[in-house]
């Protein structure tokens, strides 16, 4: 039964499928119905750019904004020092204090994209928790922040509990984690007004102690929500493909493979991802996601658009739709040469030189190091990955722009 919000915030949030979990619907959704409510979504700096799944945190803050909120984007500077033993089982590597600044420049020039920054009541800000958790004595956080966790509950935490049971090290420096991260959103209400922090399933029991950490020290009403853990249609991570993650900036990832990722999406999930990562109308959504059989490229074609434009650019857009439909389309109505792969599969540098693309397999591997070699638009980046299609499936190779061929079983 879908539930009856006062609130744009709530209903946007609840009809576009971002809500999994909310510490109080109600109250929040009064909260937002009556004022500016601002929230954040912490993001740690562990690489130049952020990668797809990380896009709905994003657009989560876009939505924020768009319903008449202020959206605080939170860089972890200071808790990427750390590294957020959620969902690994081992430390991350130390970073550099210059690294880390690079990394959020980088990672910024996606949020300046999706949000509008500025002094306004609802415009974007961007803080980065080294600012004060670098001034944060470790004995007075000990003393006035320690003694509101206990260690029996935080070893009951996924995080911990996981590594635990793995028989992998934690150590003392990531353990403290949880505590830093509710320290933020208790930092962040009180001198940023911020009422509401979001996040992905995984970070459900961090929210939790930010919210109980405001209430037992300062007495403010926090609140805290959750998307679903996002997952394809078959199972698989969001933002994880074979030739690697999907990454959102230009420099770690050309506009074109980008454009392809979400041409090539299942057919399960052209709706919700339209829903998610689109500023589609839903009654459009809703045509587009009851189109069938091949008519369904055309709602991928949407997405792919869609998706690119707001990340990229709406002219890296153009120009990744113009590409495909050269290099694809282009060569729809001729006979692309084909070559029938065994039950055993075929390596792809031996692919490509038995279809003709190169004349041996040294030349095929030096055009996978170039990232020449594409299979049905992801970029190759291992000669010796095996392809094998299921049974009647058409896998497209490609070497460049002009040499296109069907793999088939």
């Amino acid at each position: 039964m879908t539930t009856t919000y006062e609130s744009d915030l709530l209903r946007v949030l609840d009809e576009r499928g971002y809500v999994h979990q909310t510490t109080d619907a109600t109250g929040l959704d009064a909260l937002a119905a009556r004022q500016i409510v601002p929230g954040y979504i912490g993001f740690d700096a562990t690489a130049p750019s952020l990668h797809i799944g990380s896009l709905v945190q994003i657009m989560m803050l876009r939505r924020l904004q768009q319903t008449g909120h202020k959206p605080i984007v939170l860089m972890g500077g200071g808790t990427t020092r750390i590294g957020d033993p959620t969902g690994r089982d081992e430390s991350r590597k130390m970073l550099t204090d210059e690294t880390i600044a690079a990394n959020i420049a980088g990672i910024r020039t996606v949020f300046e994209r999706l949000l509008v920054f500025g002094d306004g009541p609802t415009d974007a800000v961007l803080v980065d928790n080294q600012d004060w958790l670098g001034e944060l004595g470790y004995i007075e956080m000990l003393q006035k922040v320690g003694t509101h966790f206990t260690v029996n509950r935080m070893l009951t935490f996924d995080s911990v509990r996981l590594r635990l049971d793995r028989e992998q090290p934690m150590t003392f420096l990531e353990f403290n984690y949880m505590i830093l991260q509710g320290y933020d959103f208790r930092h962040l209400a009180k001198e940023m007004g911020a009422r509401l922090q979001m996040g992905g399933s995984d970070q459900w029991g961090n929210i939790v102690n930010g919210v109980e950490l405001g209430r037992r020290m300062d007495g403010i009403e926090l609140f805290g929500l959750t998307t679903p853990l996002l997952t394809t249609a078959d199972g698989a991570k969001m933002g994880k493909t074979a030739s690697g993650a999907v990454w959102l900036n230009e420099a770690q990832l050309p506009s074109y493979d980008f454009w392809q990722y979400w041409r090539n999406v299942d057919d399960r999930d052209v709706g919700r991802f339209l829903r998610l990562f689109t500023d589609l109308p839903l009654d459009e959504i809703a045509r587009l996601e009851a189109l069938e059989g091949s008519e369904i490229n055309t709602a991928k074609t949407v997405l792919a658009n869609a998706v690119t434009a707001l990340v990229r650019g709406e002219e890296a857009a153009r120009a990744a739709e113009a590409t495909a439909a050269e290099t694809f389309a282009g060569g729809a109505g001729e006979d692309l040469p084909t070559l029938a792969v065994g039950p055993q599969g075929l390596r792809i540098a031996a692919a490509l030189t038995a279809i003709g693309f190169t004349a041996s397999n040294g030349e095929a591997k030096r055009k996978v190091a170039e990232g020449a070699v594409r299979l049905d638009g992801d970029t190759v980046v291992d000669p010796g990955q095996v392809v094998l299609p299921a049974e009647g499936q058409e896998l497209r190779l490609s070497l460049g722009k002009k040499k296109h061929g069907i793999l088939t079983r």
